[in-house]
């Protein structure tokens, strides 16, 4: 599942969530400590782990 990271607009906490597609398409997330709707998605960035074949 992947994790967003969100800015909360009103109390200006940042925070991260674990959403399916469909919860995350659905838009609705709320700030855990304000409990506003006005939150913004933040750029997250991601590490990858491969390996290498030999």
């Amino acid at each position: 599942m992947p994790t967003y990271e969100y800015l909360c607009k009103e109390c200006k906490k940042t925070f991260s969530m674990m959403l399916t597609l469909a919860e995350y398409e659905k838009g609705r997330v709320t700030c855990p400590k304000c409990k506003s709707k006005k939150v913004e998605q933040k750029v997250a960035a991601f590490f990858a782990v491969t390996s290498k074949k030999s």
